[in-house]
């Protein structure tokens, strides 16, 4: 083998050493660099929903007016009309429940669910929920389906990569990708104050709603459910609601329950902000502020006061009230749990019960006859069973509440949620009151209501 001069060799030997510019992929997953594996996985589990609304609508020209409107909405010529609405959802078990947004299937009279195979199945709601905007469905006669595995959400991250997948603008099965861009968002108007969202870029679009969210290992990690956008498309700024919460909405479809069952606070509160920590000589702003306690809370009951500050429930770092009631959410009724927490600066722990809305002061629910001028009215006492039946969080906790109102009731303008304060203008305090002072006499009458957080009054004759 022939040998180089000795003065060439000393100088290829001080020439310096540099890495190849290229290298050459090692296996194939590191040539194809594919998400195909997670979406081949995923996809045969998420499926397309077809729902049709009967919507009984009422011809009136007050229709659309801010004001008069809600006078008028029981006069006029009632028409039916038929809307269909699509979406997507995500089978959970391999009998046939399927998890979607309440907003695609809730009032459906008509549901129909098609698989990725093209496989079509009639379904029909077990569970629905406007507030968390979920509905858990059943497939009827469906068995050995794909379906997904639900991941604990608490374990996500900003930044873990994420597909999307369903069936915007209806042009069938469509993955997107992208990433966790937020955490625990509760800021929008969804979900009456209870909102809690996990937050992505990955694009989602009218048709998205009630479609999967999954990780790179294909389990779910959220129900894709709304966008923040402008003129109707993805902007990179879509929510899901969170795979914890789903799961307690499975359990409690699967357990034969109707209606969502929630823990019960009975608690107000506040996110902490740095001029109130600096009040409070904290060295920073962290948790929720309680500012009122029922006298029931099982919060109150545990040993927590006015003042002391929420740092975290069940192990779980909380900066908002949406976030506490989102972990109750998720949790369920039945549990005891550990809640940490602030008083006069001393760190403290407290074990709190778990408890349904308690029906007491006892409601008192009356429905007037005939012999009233607001016939058809039903009313009830203010209680936490109550507010929660009516799934509302932000009214007075004493009173009388409307629940229902039909006929007479109706024209007048009151609604279910309406708060009576006074009748003529003497106080409503208790359901009796009601009856007493609807009995037919004078022909000009005067009502005033809390809706909300206005106070409107209503007036009419007879």
């Amino acid at each position: 083998m022939p040998r180089l001069p000795v003065a060439l060799a000393a100088c290829l030997m001080l020439l310096p050493v540099t890495a190849p510019a290229d290298t050459v992929p090692g296996s194939q997953a590191e040539i194809t660099m594919s998400f195909a594996p997670v979406v081949k996985a995923a996809t045969p589990a998420v499926v397309n929903i077809y729902a049709t609304v009967v919507v009984q609508r009422r011809e009136t020209p007050f229709a659309g007016d801010p004001f008069f409107e809600q006078f008028f909405q029981d006069f006029g010529r009632v028409t039916p009309r038929v809307q269909n609405s699509l979406g997507s959802g995500v089978i959970v078990s391999p009998e046939g429940i399927v998890v979607s947004n309440y907003h695609v299937v809730g009032q459906a009279t008509e549901i129909r669910v098609e698989l990725s195979d093209r496989r079509e199945y009639r379904a029909h709601v077990l569970l629905a929920d406007e507030q968390a905007d979920l509905a858990v469905l059943q497939l009827e006669g469906a068995a050995d389906l794909p379906s997904l595995l639900l991941r604990n959400s608490d374990d996500l991250e900003v930044g873990d990569l994420v597909l999307a997948i369903g069936n915007p603008f209806g042009v069938g099965q469509t993955v997107s990708s992208g990433i966790v861009s937020g955490l625990g968002r509760s800021s929008l108007a969804v979900g009456g104050g209870r909102s809690y969202f996990v937050q992505t870029d990955a694009a989602i679009n009218p048709g998205n709603s009630g479609g999967a969210l999954v990780d790179m290992k294909g389990q779910l990690v959220g129900i894709n459910t709304a966008i923040v956008t402008k003129g109707g498309g993805s902007n990179g700024i879509g929510f899901a609601i969170p795979a914890n919460l789903v799961r307690n909405f499975i359990d409690q479809a699967k357990a034969g329950e109707t209606r969502f069952k929630r823990p019960w606070a009975g608690v107000t509160g506040q996110a902490m902000d740095s001029a109130m920590a600096e009040a409070l000589g904290l060295p920073r702003p962290e948790g929720v502020v309680l500012s009122a306690l029922h006298a029931d809370s099982p919060f109150k009951a545990a040993g927590l006061e006015v003042g002391d500050i929420i740092l975290s429930v069940d192990g779980e770092a909380t900066d908002t009230p949406q976030g506490v009631m989102f972990r109750l959410a998720a949790l369920g009724v039945g549990r005891e749990i550990t809640v940490d927490y602030l008083h006069r600066g001393e760190a403290r722990q407290a074990r709190v019960a778990l408890v349904a809305p308690p029906d007491s002061p006892p409601r008192e629910a009356v429905t007037l006859g005939e012999s009233s001028v607001l016939q058809g009215l039903e009313v009830a006492r203010i209680n936490p069973a109550v507010l929660d039946e009516l799934e509302l969080s932000d009214s007075p906790t004493d009173g009388v509440i409307v629940m229902d109102a039909e006929g007479l009731a109706a024209r007048t303008g009151l609604r279910p949620g309406d708060v009576l304060r006074t009748i003529n203008g003497e106080a409503v305090k208790v359901p009796g009151d009601v009856v007493r002072l609807t009995a037919p006499g004078p022909r000009r009458w005067g009502i005033e209501v809390q809706r909300g957080g206005q106070q409107l009054l209503l007036r009419f004759r007879i």
